[in-house]
């Protein structure tokens, strides 16, 4: 952007969600206030309620910014010509990068709420990750038709231990405050886990 142009109403509510989402990780969902959001952008509050008539109406436009991630990251992960195992590397892989772009995520969902503000993001946020956990478990099954996972195994069982590897690494992140690692360290873990999918303990 050019010195003194000013930004359109869509990149500055874009420039809110962004900063209430990294101080949802910095201070905890439940602690951001308009007032946080203002300084970070150098902006008034007054400034805020133009885009946005209070915080909850923030909360909303964020929750459906983060679902609609979800989504397209889900839509994404799946790509012409790849073999299911790829697709599945590609979901969780898709996810993580999600993640490490948008910290704030797992604390949302997480985080104690003792005023219920955050139940609706919670719900929603919940939602698409469920349809996501759906989409893995289904691509375990075609592994297992392609030939690619031994058979024996269950696809909910499958899809929970991959998502399990989400899991894992979220409770680091939310313990160590870093996600630099999300990406490279999923991509190991992935190896190993489909590794153990394609063994079989009878040929010990």
């Amino acid at each position: 952007m050019s010195p003194g142009k000013r930004k359109s109403s869509e990149d500055r509510r874009a420039d809110i969600l962004s900063a209430t989402l990294d101080l949802a990780f910095e201070v905890g969902p439940d602690h951001v206030t308009t007032g946080m959001i203002a300084r970070r952008l150098g902006l008034t509050q007054p400034a805020i309620y133009k885009h946005f008539p209070n915080k909850e109406h923030i909360w909303q436009a964020a929750t459906e910014a983060v679902c609609a991630q979800i989504g397209e990251n889900a839509r994404q992960g799946i790509q012409p010509g790849q073999t299911p195992v790829d697709v599945l590397r590609g979901l969780v892989l898709g996810h993580l990068s999600l993640i490490a772009a948008i910290p704030a995520l797992p604390e949302i969902m997480v985080t104690r709420d003792p005023s219920g503000r955050l139940s609706e993001t919670r719900r929603a946020i919940l939602a698409e990750i469920t349809v996501f956990r759906t989409a893995m478990a289904r691509w375990f099954e075609l592994a297992q038709a392609a030939g690619q996972i031994r058979t024996e195994l269950r696809p909910d069982d499958g899809g929970m231990l991959l998502f399990g590897i989400i899991q894992s690494l979220v409770l680091r992140l939310i313990v160590t405050r870093d996600a630099t690692m999300l990406v490279d360290d999923g991509a190991r873990l992935l190896d190993l886990q489909f590794s153990l999918f394609t063994h079989k303990g009878h040929d010990a």
